[in-house]
């Protein structure tokens, strides 16, 4: 009898962004002062009235299993939300499931069969690719730089179309870049989309952080691309809900059907007291939460325009920036020398004490990722220690 782990298993690389928070967090733990850059969760806190509705829902025993795409209460109200951005759903195509990831995971575990090609615009968000070669398909990278905003250009889709085509996947807003689609982008995309024939997940899960742009989904410009589109969203990042895990996706339903069934046989429902906590949170927004991360965004953008070797483009969506540390590649740090921007990350975690992402886990080894969901005071700290760091290159 053979041993050992699964090929499936042993070839998938850990989230370097987990792996990342997980070392600050035991840094921290030690006593030294770290500034956590790295985190991607809000630090609002999860809306008085969600709490409330979660708390009610222990007293009355709402502990048990419910029906496995989730709640009629939850799914009406989350249909209800899209009719506003011009999408039509109904209970039915609704599945909630544990969090935006894991509808993520069933949406590429129904579409994908192997050897099929999903296209990812790169930079993506470091669980795309791995959650693609799980199920056995094929990532097929996009590269975009600043020149474009970090979005790809119909041209682009174009010529990665192939036989094998199955799936676009596209982000919007974006992690990491903080990017959003026009209208007129996504609609040019919708028209190749239409031409070929393949299915899109639009991963909308920012979509209540923008800033003075417009976000609409892709699925929203037509019938047909609705049919063909698969669209993910949850509580995590507009209800500050990270930890009770709630996602959902919309679909054409005899897709949500095949989903379900999929999700009945690995963890079946999502669980019931984050069910009414969310129904409870679709009828609060936190309307200080925009304006605070516009200020915070327009400063750190501020303070890196003032920095050597450092460039950035301004995003317009999500609470990152996607800074270029590139010129920063053959300098020295202390004797230390900075090779790329995984060097980078290291060496201002080990003798400046900021933990942020090197892009090379988001397939852009020129960048990194700096996530401004922290205080101010944390912020200005960040950035003075981030400009010593940098005028001390040679």
């Amino acid at each position: 009898m053979a041993f050992g782990l699964s090929d499936r298993v042993k070839n998938i690389a850990p989230s370097p962004t987990l792996s990342i928070d997980t070392k600050t967090k035991a840094m921290i733990a030690d006593g030294l002062d770290v500034i956590n850059l790295s985190v991607g969760e809000p630090d609002f806190g999860t809306p008085d009235i969600a709490c409330a509705a979660g708390k009610v829902a222990i007293d009355q025993q709402f502990t048990k299993y419910t029906a496995v795409p989730g709640i009629v209460e939850l799914r009406k109200k989350i249909a209800d939300q899209l009719a506003t951005k011009g999408l039509r759903y109904t209970a039915d195509d609704i599945l909630v499931s544990s969090g935006a990831k894991h509808s993520l995971y069933n949406a590429f575990m129904a579409l994908c069969n192997p050897g099929d090609e999903v296209i990812l615009p790169a930079p993506y968000w470091v669980s795309y690719p791995e959650m693609v070669r799980l199920a056995e398909a094929v990532p097929v990278m996009i590269p975009t730089d600043e020149s474009t905003n970090f979005k790809i250009t119909p041209a682009q889709l174009e010529a990665a179309i192939t036989p094998k085509t199955k799936v676009l996947l596209l982000n919007s807003p974006s992690n990491p870049t903080g990017s959003v689609y026009t209208p007129a982008e996504l609609q040019a995309l919708a028209d190749v989309v239409r031409k070929h024939e393949f299915y899109v997940i639009s991963d909308e899960i920012y979509d209540q952080l923008v800033y003075g742009v417009e976000q609409i989904s892709i699925a929203s410009l037509g019938e047909d691309i609705q049919r063909r589109t698969i669209v993910i969203n949850g509580f995590s990042k507009s209800y500050s809900m990270t930890g009770w895990r709630v996602g959902y996706l919309a679909a054409d339903r005899a897709i949500v059907k095949a989903m379900t069934s999929f999700q009945s046989h690995t963890t079946a429902n999502p669980a019931s007291i984050s069910q009414k906590a969310a129904v409870a949170a679709l009828d609060h927004r936190d309307e200080a939460m925009v304006p605070e991360f516009i200020w915070r965004r327009d400063y750190v953008l501020n303070r890196l325009s003032q920095m050597p070797y450092i460039t950035c483009a301004t995003p317009t969506g999500a609470f990152y920036v996607f800074p270029n540390c590139s010129a920063t590649f053959g300098k020295t740090y202390q004797n230390h020398p900075v090779q790329n921007c995984d060097d980078f990350a290291s060496l201002l975690l080990e003798h400046a004490n900021i933990s942020l992402v090197p892009g090379s886990g988001f397939g852009a080894p020129n960048n990194f990722r700096i996530s401004y969901a922290t205080s101010r005071e944390n912020l200005a700290k960040a950035m003075d220690r981030l400009e010593a760091f940098l005028n001390e290159l040679v």
